[in-house]
């Protein structure tokens, strides 16, 4: 059975972002990937924008998914930001399209942010039932842990974390699992100003 058309004009658009960015997909390309005519994109979509808005609302339920599968199988708040983290790292181009600036309103998208900020708010306050994380505003320690694991990330695929070097000055290379991993300890233990 085939691919709807809509559905492989998705795939790949994604697939060309995964490949070289935003600049790489053109609503040409797009329609010649997916084998349709040139202007069968544009039954679907208004502009890339458009396109790209989808593209960036279909990631972010697939982070929310994976934020959500860490807490429904009770692997705790580890598994689900080490997911999340993966997933950013192994296509930063769709980590950079979903977090950049957008200079239009999309519902999709806000719906789509809407429903991953839900899945992060769910795992953290799963992580402090199960006492992965201190009790208190669970908006509060999701925003902490979101900025600390898209710093990490950024910081990654700028080449500032890992083999390049770790900003301590130990010979020990942090990544963003141990960005993250260390952020968590601070919260389970008492915080002091070392």
């Amino acid at each position: 059975m085939p691919i709807p058309t809509r559905a492989a004009l998705l795939a790949a658009a994604t697939a060309l972002l995964d490949e070289g960015g935003v600049e790489a997909v053109t609503l040409r390309e797009v329609g010649r990937r997916a084998g349709v005519s040139h202007n069968a994109p544009y039954k679907h979509f208004a502009d890339k924008s458009e396109l790209l808005a989808e593209v960036a609302a279909a990631e972010l339920d697939e982070l929310g998914a994976l934020l959500a599968a860490g807490v429904g199988r009770g692997t705790g708040l580890d598994t689900a930001v080490e997911g999340y983290l993966a997933q950013a790292l192994r296509h930063p181009h769709r980590f950079q399209l979903v977090h950049g600036r957008w200079t239009r309103t999309w519902p999709v998208l806000e719906q789509a942010a809407t429903r991953a900020q839900q899945r992060l708010l769910e795992t953290v306050q799963a992580a402090q039932s199960a006492g992965e994380l201190p009790a208190g505003s669970p908006a509060r320690l999701a925003a902490l842990l979101r900025a600390t694991a898209h710093g990490a990330v950024v910081l990654e695929l700028a080449g500032h974390l890992g083999k390049t070097g770790s900003g301590d000055g130990s010979a020990e290379a942090l990544t963003p699992r141990q960005v993250v991993a260390e952020l968590v300890g601070r919260l389970r233990g008492p915080v002091t100003d070392q």
